[in-house]
């Protein structure tokens, strides 16, 4: 029986993949939070850490560079070198190829060089939207605050239930991939069509995947979502 331990399984991202993963009776896994984190580390070796635990707050880590630098460069480094385990999933951001003029994007790119292997897998993931969501442009949208991005930037928006099933059922897969809808739509459209009142100010901020997903969602399903669960 293979042994996965799912370190932030408490998160938006970790629930997820928690809920799918949980389904695998071949798999053995351990929840990790804060809570039980150094005694999972010296529990026992895994096959597979998949390390959903990186902050995903573009904005503060902007304000607070030396925290979002311990947060996700200096914990990835800790679970390379006192975990052990045999492959690492590395729960990583599409910031880390498109905004590397960003602290953001900048230590999301460090943090995957740190697990960076022929064995290890990094989930570059983009915009998502789900139960749960409580940050992001989709929430500023809702709540029709300021967008400090410009309104054609394109979004791969996904739902975050995708994103989990996806993981759980491709931990084999090794290297980089991108994970996020296909056919981008543009952040203006979804105010649009949702009726928002939020003001656009701000450069151009693409999230796009470098490569379409074969049977993916569209990005353009988000407006049915967010429709549906706000009438």
């Amino acid at each position: 029986m293979k042994s996965v331990g799912l370190i932030g399984s408490n998160g938006f991202v970790g629930r997820s993949i928690k809920k799918f993963i949980l389904d695998n009776k071949d798999i053995s896994t351990t929840c990790i939070t804060r809570e039980n984190y150094e005694e999972a580390k010296i529990k026992k070796e895994y096959d597979v850490i998949i390390n959903a635990a990186m902050p995903s707050k573009r904005f503060w880590a902007n304000q607070n560079p030396h925290l979002d630098f311990h947060e996700t460069v200096k914990k990835t480094f800790d679970i390379v070198n006192d975990w052990k385990s045999s492959k690492i999933i590395q729960i990583s951001s599409i910031s880390a190829r498109s905004q590397l003029n960003t602290i953001y994007g900048r230590h999301k790119a460090a943090a995957e060089k740190i697990v960076s292997n022929e064995n290890n897998l990094i989930l570059r993931l983009g915009p998502m939207y789900g139960e749960k969501l409580s940050k992001g442009v989709l929430i500023d949208l809702l709540k029709n605050n300021r967008i400090y991005i410009s309104e054609e930037s394109l979004y791969c928006f996904a739902p975050v239930e995708w994103v989990g099933e996806w993981i759980a059922s491709n931990m084999h897969l090794c290297g980089i991939q991108d994970l996020g809808g296909n056919n981008a739509i543009s952040v203006g459209e979804v105010a649009k069509k949702i009726n928002s009142k939020s003001i656009f100010n701000g450069p151009i901020d693409n999230q796009v995947l470098s490569k379409e997903i074969d049977s993916g969602p569209e990005s353009s399903h988000v407006i049915d979502y967010i429709l549906s669960t706000n009438t």
